[in-house]
Formats: structure tokens, C-alpha cells, sequence
């Protein structure tokens, strides 16, 4: 019976480990899947290893999230050394998972990472080490593939989750109605991130770009998108004093999505689950002076959302740091509802980014991937692959 075992990271990771862990179990039900994960994973059948805590503390400040990280590590560690596994799958995290990788590989087991670490955003800082301790890179963006390849990893491009959590349409009069919207009025959507220190950086701007649109569009309608991962009352609490009605939907980010006239998406996922939906967006970005300028030294990126990296150019408006001001905001948000032609436009550029990446299915092919490992030897991997090769 093969044993595989599957570690996330954030809330993200957990749902694309329930989904990969049922797809296995599809394909090859003998199969014994254990993991490191979250409620999503149990619920998914998998077997959590008992007394080591999610990943997802890595990252947060704090001494006891610290210790937290550090307990953590060394008890998988522990666990990889000593346990018999057919492969060990990484899902997206890189800070903890590529450490984790090199005690996997050092353990003698196969190492596949599935949502793999972004080196087109970190130049080929990380390329080397991956090299050396992944066996088999999964990728879920259409360009990151032919970058594994030239640089000598075994990789392949399996299309984006998001497809598969998505309806191929929705009916945005039922869902206005079910959110106790008008139907005649414009819907405005705040999708102000998944982290309590996102919300409360930038919801206040998000609001306050609402009040100065709320001027010239009257009867403008405003749904807020809770993320799972926020505390309850929270958007309620940032949105008091404002002035303005928010509907608080927890939970239901696509059928917000669907049923807003624009968007207004704070830096990640979902502004690419917000272009698989086909919703005009202007994306912002905003965070502590030091993160943000640290965050600039590392990372080589033109673009910050995920759908213009994706569509490579700039189909999205981005306000970054000090862009990122109610004025700007509302300047760019009013422009897309007034303006048919440049929305119409852009819903045409966001069909092309959801055209290019791929199929439905994405979890069942890197199920598949995964268990094609089964029973490889694992040895020296990638000799060809160099610091840096084929990277820009």
C-alpha cells in the first residue's frame, strides 16, 4: 500500500491538499495519505500526523509563533527521517517547506512540490536548492514550466485549482437578490484581503474610495468578502463611521465576484479568481514601509497581480503603497463604471488570462504526477540544472 504524505502550509494549502488528497484516492484507493494540514485535509480523509501543528504560524511575528515554527519543524523532521514513504508532496509555502524538502530528500524520499516556489519572482535565488532536493516540480501558471525546464527540474504545468472552484457561470440577479441587493443599482465589491492586518490597511482606503464613488453613483451597493481566515465582526468593526452600508458576506468570494458591477482586490490569489470570473478589478496593495521595501530588494516582478503577471502586461489597473490612496482609487474605480468601453475591454483581457490556464482537472492531473513517482529510485537529481539557468 503506497504511503504518501502531504504538508501545507496557509489556508490555501490546506484546501489544495484536500483536493489533491481525494484525487489520489480516486486514481489508487489503496493509498494511505497522511499529512500536516488543517480541517480541510481531516475532512478530506487524510490522516494528520498527530502533535505536529499547521505551517502557516511561519511568517507571522511574535516569539511564541516563533517557537511554535521551531517545534513544528523539527518534529516533522523527526517524522520524515524515521517514517517509510513512497513520496512526500510540498504545497506552495517555500520559506518552511523548502527546508523541509532537503531533510525529505536527505531521508531518501521522493520529493515532489506541487504549487511550486515562485523563482520567476525570486530570480534564481532558490533554484539551486531545488535542484537538489525536488524530484518533480507541479506548476499551476502557464509560463512557470518552460522556467523549471531550462533550468534542467522535471516540471509540469497542470492548470489552476481556481478552475475547478469555480462555476462555469453564475446568475447575477440571483445572487443580487440572494445578497438583498437592487437589481437596477450598481454593486461594488471589497475583497480587502485574507489576513487581519490586510483588512485593516486596506478596507479604510477601500471605504473611503466608496464614499467619494457613492457621490456620483447614487445608490452604489457595497458587498464585503470575509475570508474564512477573519475574524467575525472584524470588517464590521473597520467599516463603522464611514458613512456607508456594507454587506458582510463570509465565505462566498466567488458569488461576490459574480454578482459586482467591479472590484476592488487587494494583491493575490484572488485577483486571479476574480479574472477566472471575468469581474472588472483595480487592484491594491499596501503594507508597513519596512515590509514593503524589503519586499521590493527581493523580488523582480513589473507587475504585483497575479492576472497581469499571468496576462503579461498591465490589464489591470495596480495602486501600490503610495498609490494606493482613496483618491487614486476612486479616480480609477469611477473610470471603469462609467466607462463601458474600457470594462468591456478589460472582461475581454480577463477571458484570455482564464483561456491560459488550461482545463478543470488540475488536482486530478497532479494526482496523477504524484503517483508516478511511486517507485522511482531516488539518486542525483537534475545534474544539468545550475544557479540561474534559463532564468532572465
Amino acid at each position: 500500500m503506497p504511503r504518501i504524505l502531504i504538508v501545507t502550509g496557509e489556508a490555501s494549502g490546506d484546501l489544495h491538499g484536500a483536493n489533491l488528497a481525494n484525487a489520489i484516492r480516486a486514481l489508487r484507493p489503496d493509498t494511505e495519505v497522511l499529512g500536516v494540514g488543517g480541517s480541510k485535509m481531516k475532512a478530506a480523509g487524510v490522516t494528520l500526523i498527530h502533535g505536529i501543528e499547521r505551517l502557516d504560524v511561519v511568517g507571522v511575528l511574535g516569539l511564541a509563533n516563533l517557537r511554535a515554527a521551531m517545534r513544528t519543524y523539527f518534529a516533522l523532521a523527526r517524522f520524515l527521517r524515521k517514517e517509510s514513504l513512497d513520496v512526500v508532496v510540498f504545497i506552495d509555502h517555500p520559506g518552511m517547506n523548502l527546508r523541509l524538502a532537503r531533510v525529505a530528500s536527505r531521508a531518501g524520499h521522493r520529493v515532489v512540490y506541487y504549487i511550486a516556489p515562485q523563482i520567476w519572482a525570486w530570480g534564481a535565488s532558490r533554484i539551486r536548492l531545488i535542484s537538489r532536493v525536488v524530484d518533480r516540480v507541479i506548476v499551476i501558471l502557464p509560463f512557470e514550466e518552460a522556467l523549471y525546464r531550462r533550468a534542467g527540474i522535471p516540471c509540469e504545468f497542470v492548470g489552476h485549482p481556481l478552475l475547478d472552484a469555480v462555476a462555469p457561470s453564475y446568475d447575477r440577479d440571483e445572487l443580487r437578490k440572494r445578497f438583498g441587493f437592487e437589481a437596477a443599482a450598481p454593486v461594488l465589491g471589497l475583497l480587502p484581503g485574507s489576513r487581519e492586518r490586510e483588512v485593516r490597511i486596506l478596507l479604510p482606503i477601500m471605504l473611503q474610495a466608496a464614499v467619494r464613488l457613492a457621490r456620483v453613483h447614487p445608490g452604489l451597493q457595497l458587498a464585503a468578502a470575509q475570508a474564512s481566515t477573519i475574524p467575525n465582526g472584524l470588517i464590521e468593526e473597520v467599516s463603522a463611521g464611514f458613512g456607508v452600508e456594507v454587506r458582510t458576506v463570509r465565505d462566498q468570494p466567488n458569488e461576490v465576484m459574480a454578482a459586482a458591477d467591479l472590484l476592488l482586490v487587494a494583491s493575490g490569489t484572488a485577483t486571479l479568481q476574480a479574472a477566472v470570473i471575468g469581474t472588472p478589478m483595480v487592484i491594491i496593495y499596501g503594507a508597513p514601509w519596512l515590509t514593503y521595501l524589503l519586499a521590493r530588494w527581493l523580488v523582480q516582478l513589473d507587475y504585483i497581480g497575479l492576472v497581469n503577471i499571468v496576462a503579461g502586461h498591465r490589464i489591470v489597473p495596480e495602486l501600490i503603497q503610495h498609490q494606493a490612496t482613496p483618491e487614486r482609487l476612486s479616480e480609477e474605480a469611477g473610470r471603469l463604471l462609467r466607462d463601458k468601453v474600457a470594462s468591456n475591454a478589460m472582461r475581454v483581457a480577463l477571458r484570455a488570462v482564464r483561456e491560459s490556464l488550461g482545463a478543470p482537472g488540475a488536482s486530478r492531473r497532479a494526482a496523477a504526477a504524484v503517483l508516478a513517482e511511486i517507485g522511482k529510485q531516488t539518486g542525483d537529481r537534475h545534474p544539468s540544472a545550475r544557479l540561474g539557468a534559463g532564468l532572465p
